[in-house]
């Protein structure tokens, strides 16, 4: 995330008559002990003749002293510089023990040094005597006691711009409580010194630059890149040295802080001190700062050229795509974490915590204000895995893509914030007027009850000292589930139930209701803690032949369906009027059987009714539990009938229960939790507006909900949310699939990613290899490629039609994982064709090797080049064949140097096919992949570190708790090494004085290698004997000196001890963190004779130090 920007400042005094001027000391050039990297400094003086001598005060401040023989009528100095803005962690120190709490006292001979530092003011007055009174001296940390103490005054204190000479007194600072920034300075460095602090004044630039994005909540920072003279002070702590505090922000010195001269007294750090006889002066004063080099950022990815770029190659795909009838639609299933919880587990490894359904149900809002306003939001359950007590929660919003309505009202969906205490009472109340919509017999309603024998017998089971209500549980859900129960009483009615089942009756569609008889004299639920809907006790319901149960029948999802009918305004919208033709697949109910309804007082009544509506106040809303349907107009009645009831009675519903139906005028957003993330299915998009929007859209609504995109390691890395970022491809109905219509275009796309595995790793998460969640076909099994091949060639153009099965049946057992998993691949055809379900003949292909992209253009350039493969392929199958990559899978392209040219081949692949895409457009994406760990310069020799990839192997099975468990070994990393203008027979790199196998990239004198090392040593891992080969130090070695002409260290964990146990807040902090484990020197020592070594037959390219440990 470099930024070099270049800071200008041009001094001039211009007198009314040439004049003399004594020696000028200047002091503008930045501080040897500046943390921020200068990279060039230039000092301009006029007039021209001068002399200069660079000199150095006590405190170690450059001083150039100017000599000017002539008289002038003007003195300019200029002062040029660039600095490196990488990130600075002000708060990266450690304190000696003795220095960790305030109060503390300097060690006698350190008080001693720091003696001028230790002066107090002896003319400091009542107001300071008062304001030093109110500082809290009990003892506290040192670190919280500077940073209060800080922030305070900067409160206190209001900044003014002043141009008078000189700094205010601290008593004149408190009188007006006001002062410009050396005023606070100057008062502050005397209250450290009164707290018994060492502390001195600093002047220097100050540097603040327009952040990418804008914060969601504070100060916004400055709206232009600006550059000043700045004034604060620095105070001395055992440990870590001078410390920077700047009381006009109340923030610690960080890298736009750039120190000039450092002194005990401001008159001594004035920036230009000197005399000039008598005469008039104007002074004239100008400051600017510019950036030079932007290096790719997530933040940032793209200037508004290069995006209009992108924007006008997705329009010119748009035509390709149109041109050629392909009817592409584009989804995904992004994923984000919390912004500010990023330690607890819900967002790291728990799938369920107590924030996420919180976020979730505020994203889903935002999501229903953007895209859907008519939607209607539902709330019930999802995913229900091994291991888990309950199924996961999960939200979506359902609305008609013809534009009409499906929830009008707002107003009348339950606020998951809010408690709206309904009763037993306004659930009957609710049932009631619903039966009555719906044109059936209220009387039918019946009321649910918890089963006392199962919570008495479970009561009974508990020990002697423990009561429901006792923490002592081990089980917080069992603890919870019991509490609830007892607490709401055995007797109490849990919620109503309404049997219904639709019925196609001669004169049109209506609903039936009827008895549920049941042995005991009231209807109990299944124990649990799900909706009641999940819980009735349908198996004690007289027994139906099955040949005559009334199942619901989903629809085939390839019928051709007619427009929705549209609604009436009066009370059943999608029942009034005239009969209408039954929309989706036709199923003749049966007359005879279970099913066999008769007129009753309201309604038709039938017996064999085993579907029911529920009505249930819980957890401070009234929840209303749908009952599977066949059709979406059915859905679609139920749902206006309940927004009715819930407006008649100002009652606000949470709807939850079956889904409805697969349709696809029907659009669906999805928000449910995974281990770790918030996932998002997203609706698709036909066009590169719309995909544009719904990205864009989705990426802002999540931010503004606190939900981000990006996460950090505990060591400063930076990676995606580790959900994943699925794209998901089809047809706007499952026939117009482009992959059913013309089979041949998935066979080209999965040609074509097998021979480039930089469209596998450039976008993948840390997660890589044939034990991932997307592995590539042919990282496994040696065969898997031979088995492919033969059922590509059953997709082959021929020009004839396919049936869309044979897509299905040719792939299902190939696009596999290892254990036969036909989700976790690559390239997913779970809801491509199956015949197994309705669901699984969606028309759909997953790609799922992408990782979150931390920015919402970058995404939309990844989904750019799928269209456009897709674009491409459609007009010119691709039919090389496939390519046996064999190790250098493990070897070449885990290293980025060679994922990012086979990225490059990718991008003139599609250039020559017509599609501009530009290599820059991918930088950032390579960036954020392969992220640069630092380098260093030596002997005209540059070499970098990169990040490189390395695949996790999951463990053998290991008995763990509740059963057994398969760790995955994280313990192995891999560098890239890369280096130029190295002669390849007189130099070469060592690590750890192993020699790295540098390989030639084409460039002259450019040569790169990978270096796979253990990190950290688990107790369940690969050779769990092999110890850490940490630090790993880096040796450009000069083979005719036999001698290290340079070289650099890197740090797996920070070289100073510190074990952080909280992951980085910001990119900022992790930034930092990661520079603080770089060092651009640390050489070896002595003589390094050229080490013998045989190489890697499997991995020419890699030094492994593990090989021959």
């Amino acid at each position: 995330m470099t930024i070099h920007v270049a800071l200008t400042h041009k001094t001039v005094y211009r007198y009314d008559h040439p004049v003399t001027l004594s020696p000028q000391i200047v002091r503008l050039r930045p501080a040897a002990h500046s943390r921020t990297p200068i990279l060039s400094y230039a000092l301009d003086v006029s007039p021209k003749e001068h002399f200069i001598n660079w000199q150095q005060d006590p405190q170690g401040n450059y001083l150039a002293r100017l000599v000017f023989p002539e008289k002038t009528r003007e003195f300019s100095v200029t002062i040029d510089l660039v600095a490196d803005m990488a990130v600075i962690n002000p708060f990266d120190f450690f304190l000696e023990p003795e220095a960790e709490h305030i109060p503390f006292a300097y060690d006698p001979g350190l008080a001693h040094e720091l003696a001028p530092y230790l002066l107090r003011d002896p003319d400091v007055g009542p107001l300071f005597a008062d304001y030093l009174a109110t500082v809290d001296r009990k003892t506290t940390q040192t670190i919280n006691f500077l940073v209060d103490l800080n922030q305070k005054l900067q409160q206190a204190i209001r900044y003014t711009i002043r141009l008078e000479p000189g700094v205010q007194t601290c008593e004149e600072t408190l009188e007006k409580l006001s002062g410009s920034c050396r005023d606070s300075a100057w008062l502050l460095v005397q209250l450290l010194r009164h707290l018994g602090l060492a502390a001195r004044f600093v002047s220097g630039y100050l540097i603040q630059l327009v952040p990418d994005q804008k914060p969601l909540e504070g100060p916004e920072g400055p709206s232009a890149d600006f550059t000043d003279l700045h004034a604060w002070a620095e105070v001395y702590l055992p440990g870590a040295g001078w410390v920077g505090l700047d009381p006009t922000s109340g923030l610690f010195a960080g890298e736009g802080h750039i120190p000039l001269a450092c002194s005990p007294d401001p008159s001594s750090a004035a920036p230009i001190s000197g005399a000039v006889e008598k005469c008039e002066v104007e002074f004239g004063h100008d400051m600017h700062v510019t950036r030079v080099r932007e290096a790719p950022r997530v933040t940032k990815p793209y200037t508004e050229d290069q995006w209009a770029a992108i924007d006008a190659l997705g329009h010119a795909i748009d035509e390709r795509l149109k041109a050629g009838d392909v009817r592409l639609t584009m989804g995904g299933e992004p994923t984000f974490v919390s912004i500010d919880s990023v330690d607890d587990p819900e967002w790291n490894t728990a799938a369920m915590g107590p924030n996420k359904r919180r976020l979730g149900a505020g994203l889903l809002g935002r999501l229903r204000d953007r895209f859907a306003p008519g939607a209607l939001p539902t709330f019930g359950l999802g995913k229900w895995y091994p291991g888990e007590q309950l199924p996961r929660w999960a939200f979506a919003l359902y609305w008609r893509k013809d534009g009409v309505p499906v929830w009008r009202d707002p107003a009348l969906v339950g606020d998951e914030a809010k408690n709206h205490r309904p009763t037993a009472e306004t659930a009957e109340r609710f049932v009631r007027t619903l039966a009555g919509r719906l044109g059936v017999d209220p009387a039918y309603a019946v009321p649910g009850y918890e089963d006392p024998v199962h919570y008495i017998l479970r009561e009974q089971a508990l020990p002697t000292n423990v009561d429901p209500f006792d923490s002592r549980l081990d089980d917080p859900e069992e603890r919870a589930r019991l509490a609830y129960v007892f607490s709401k009483g055995l007797t109490s009615v849990t919620g109503y139930t309404l049997p219904v089942q639709r019925w196609n009756a001669v004169d049109g569609r209506v609903w039936v209701t009827g008895p549920w008889p049941l042995r005991r004299e009231r209807m109990y639920l299944q124990p649990g803690d799900s909706p009641m809907g999940f819980r009735l006790p349908l198996p004690s319901l007289p027994w139906i032949a099955p040949a005559d149960y009334p199942h619901i029948v989903p629809a085939d999802p390839m019928d051709e369906l007619p427009p929705l009918p549209n609604p009436d305004e009066s009370g059943q919208r999608y029942r009034h009027g005239p009969p209408q033709p039954v929309s989706g697949a036709l199923h003749e109910q049966r007359r005879a059987g279970a099913l066999d309804p008769k007129p009753g007082p309201r309604g038709l009544v039938a017996e064999g009714v085993r579907t029911a509506l529920c009505v249930e106040p819980r957890d401070g809303q009234l929840r209303v539990f749908l009952p599977p349907v066949e059709r979406i107009d059915d859905f679609l009645e139920l749902v206006a009938a309940i927004e009715d009831t819930a407006r008649e009675l100002s009652a606000p519903v949470q709807v939850e229960g079956y889904p409805p139906p697969y349709d696809p005028r029907i659009n669906v957003i999805k928000v449910t939790p995974d281990p770790g993330v918030i996932e998002v299915n997203i609706h698709p998009a036909a066009d590169w507006d719309t995909l544009k929007g719904i990205t864009s859209g989705l990426y802002e609504d999540a931010r503004q909900t606190r939900l981000g995109t990006e996460k950090f390691m505990l060591d400063g890395r930076h990676t995606g949310t580790g959900g994943g970022n699925h794209i998901v491809v089809g047809g706007e109905t499952p026939p117009d699939s482009p992959f059913l219509r013309r089979p041949d275009l998935l066979a080209s796309l999965i040609r074509y990613w097998q021979n480039h595995p930089a469209l596998s790793y450039a976008f993948s998460g840390l997660f890589i290899g044939p034990t991932s969640q997307a592995p590539r076909v042919d990282e496994a099994r040696d065969d898997s490629l031979y088995e492919l091949d033969i059922a590509l060639r059953q997709l082959n153009p021929t020009g004839r039609p396919m049936p869309p099965w044979l897509v299905d049946r040719a792939l299902r057992n190939v696009l596999i994982d290892v254990t036969g998993n036909t989700h976790r691949t690559e390239i997913c055809i779970d809801k491509l064709f199956s015949p197994d379900s309705p669901t699984g003949r969606l028309g759909l292909v997953e790609f799922r090797a992408f990782e979150m992209p931390p920015h919402a253009r970058m995404s939309l350039a990844q989904q750019l080049l799928l269209r456009g493969l897709i674009a491409r392929f459609w007009d010119e199958p691709y039919t090389r064949p496939t390519v046996r990559w064999g190790n250098t899978l493990r070897d070449r392209f885990l290293l980025p140097h060679f994922v990012a040219e086979d990225l490059k081949d990718v991008l003139a692949d599609m250039r020559r096919a017509g599609f501009a895409f530009q290599d820059d457009w991918f930088a950032p994406h390579l960036e954020f992949r392969f992220p640069r760990v630092g380098g260093v310069e030596s002997d005209g020799i540059a070499l970098e570190l990169r990040t490189a990839l390395e695949p996790w192997h999951v463990m053998g099975e290991e008995p763990g708790g509740g059963g057994t468990v398969r760790y995955v070994d994280s313990s192995v990393e891999r560098l890239q090494v890369r280096v130029s203008n190295l002669i390849g027979g007189r130099h070469w790199v060592a690590c750890n004085g192993r020699r790295v196998p540098l390989h030639p990239t084409g460039v002259p004198g450019e040569f790169v290698a990978g270096v796979r090392y253990r990190a950290w040593q688990p107790p369940s891992a690969l050779h769990p004997t092999i110890p850490v080969h940490a630090p790993l130090v880096f040796d450009i070695v000069d083979g005719w000196s036999e001698r290290a002409v340079g070289g650099c260290a890197y740090h797996v964990s920070h070289p100073g001890g510190r074990n952080y146990d909280t992951f980085p807040v910001n990119a900022f902090e992790a930034e930092a963190r990661r520079r603080a484990r770089f060092f651009n020197h640390g050489h070896s020592h002595g003589r390094l004779a050229a080490p013998l070594d045989a190489g890697n037959p499997d991995l020419p390219l890699c030094l492994d130090l593990r090989w021959g440990a």
